[in-house]
């Protein structure tokens, strides 16, 4: 069975698996603000030593692409190309809420039986002020809704609320608590964060329909332009 390596660093958590098949065999993780690029690589090297484990004995490297945190994904799609090149291994590209939403899903129907193919799963990352990056989900976490930012409002998902209950999580999920506390088909997962564990899944499925990205060229999904705040110097107006 093939061997992923699996980057999350999309947002203030920073996590590393390692996966045999969609089996998550090891899992780092911190929400430790600004670590990532004093963990990551230390996380990775433990993991490879723990299973006694060439780094070459991977098949493939799987990264979350975005949306989320501009110097966080710049900081994991660095890494997974800097490790597909020097172990000439495929880069796999995993959408951040696409992942959030497999273990949503799984969260929400730990147990099969309850299981509910009508419900909607809407993963949030905070993107400042009240706006957030979103999408909707089905139960099979098929993407039913764009991926978009926006900012959160007692009308935001009217529409969807008329025929359908919807899942919230993520720490940008908070927000809508004040709009939706009082819909009875209103969800929420507290404490739901982006893992690294969540990225098997999908990463399985690419990796065995060869759907591998350029080494060279491939970029994180930022959604947003990055924006640069003036550094604040006194005497400067």
């Amino acid at each position: 069975m093939f061997k992923i390596l699996h980057l999350e660093t999309a947002t203030q958590r920073c996590s590393v698996a390692l996966s045999e098949g969609e089996n998550i065999l090891a899992l780092k993780e911190s929400d430790e603000k600004n670590a990532h690029s004093q963990v990551i690589t230390v996380w990775i090297d433990e993991i490879f030593h723990e299973f006694n484990l060439q780094p070459s004995g991977i098949d493939a490297i799987a990264v979350s692409m975005g949306p989320g945190s501009y110097t966080g994904l710049r900081i994991g799609v660095s890494t997974a190309k800097g490790l597909c090149y020097a172990l000439d291994k495929p880069l796999i590209a995993v959408n951040t809420l696409q992942s959030m939403a497999v273990g949503m899903i799984a969260e929400f129907f730990p147990n099969k039986s309850d299981f509910n193919e009508k419900m909607l799963f809407c993963p949030m990352i905070d993107a400042r002020r009240m706006e957030v990056y979103s999408a909707l989900f089905d139960s099979n976490h098929r993407q039913v809704r764009e991926i978009k930012a926006e900012i959160i409002t007692g009308e935001s998902f009217k529409e969807e609320f008329e025929t359908q209950e919807i899942v919230f999580g993520g720490d940008g999920a908070e927000k809508c608590k004040t709009f939706f506390t009082d819909r009875n088909k209103a969800h929420f997962l507290d404490h739901f964060y982006p893992s690294a564990k969540f990225m098997a899944e999908i990463a399985v499925e690419k990796y065995e329909k060869n759907e591998f990205e350029n080494v060279a060229y491939f970029e994180p999904f930022y959604l947003k332009d990055f924006i640069a705040a003036l550094p604040k110097v006194k005497g400067l107006h």
